[in-house]
C-alpha cells in the first residue's frame, strides 16, 4: 500500500526488519566499494574497538529506504533528504527493525518528515535520524 499526503497522519508508523548476515556485508561491500577492513578482516577487526567485525552504517540505514519506498509512504516515494547517526555498531547475526514515524507534514510543498530509527533485536537504537520525502501522488 501507498500512502498519499492526505492519508498520512501524525505518529503513523511503519516498520522492517532484517537479520544482517555476513553475506549481505560483503556483498553491499561489492556494490558500494566500501572494503574497509573492520568490516572484513577478522583479523583486522580484533585491534579496533569493537574487537570483531561489525556491518556497515549504512547497511543499516539503508532498511529505512526499504521502509521509505514500500511501506510508509509507500511506492512511489522520492528520498528527497536523511539525516543520520550511527549510535551503536551492528554486528553480524544482529536483526536489525528501521523504524520510520510521520513527524511533520507540509501540504503547500508536499513534503513529509519522518523520525527514522534503527533498533537492534535488544531494542537499542543503533542509527537515529530524520528524512524527508515526496509522497507517491496516488
Amino acid at each position: 500500500m501507498s500512502y498519499t499526503m492526505d492519508q498520512l497522519k501524525i505518529g503513523q508508523k511503519a516498520r522492517f526488519s532484517k537479520t544482517i548476515s555476513e553475506c549481505d556485508v560483503y556483498l553491499f561491500a561489492g556494490v558500494t566499494g566500501d572494503t574497509n577492513p573492520a568490516h572484513l578482516n577478522t583479523e583486522y577487526a580484533k585491534d579496533t574497538v569493537f574487537k570483531k567485525r561489525i556491518a556497515h552504517g549504512m547497511l543499516s540505514a539503508s532498511l529505512i529506504s526499504t521502509v521509505l519506498g514500500t511501506e510508509l509512504p509507500g511506492k512511489g516515494t522520492i528520498y528527497l533528504r536523511q539525516e543520520v547517526t550511527f549510535l551503536r555498531p551492528v554486528h553480524f547475526e544482529d536483526t536489525i527493525t528501521a523504524v520510520v514515524e510521520v513527524v511533520g507534514k507540509d501540504e503547500r510543498k508536499n513534503r513529509v518528515t519522518l523520525k527514522t530509527t534503527c533498533l537492534n533485536q535488544e531494542g537499542v537504537v543503533v542509527v537515529d535520524g530524520e528524512a524527508t520525502v515526496i509522497p507517491p501522488c496516488c
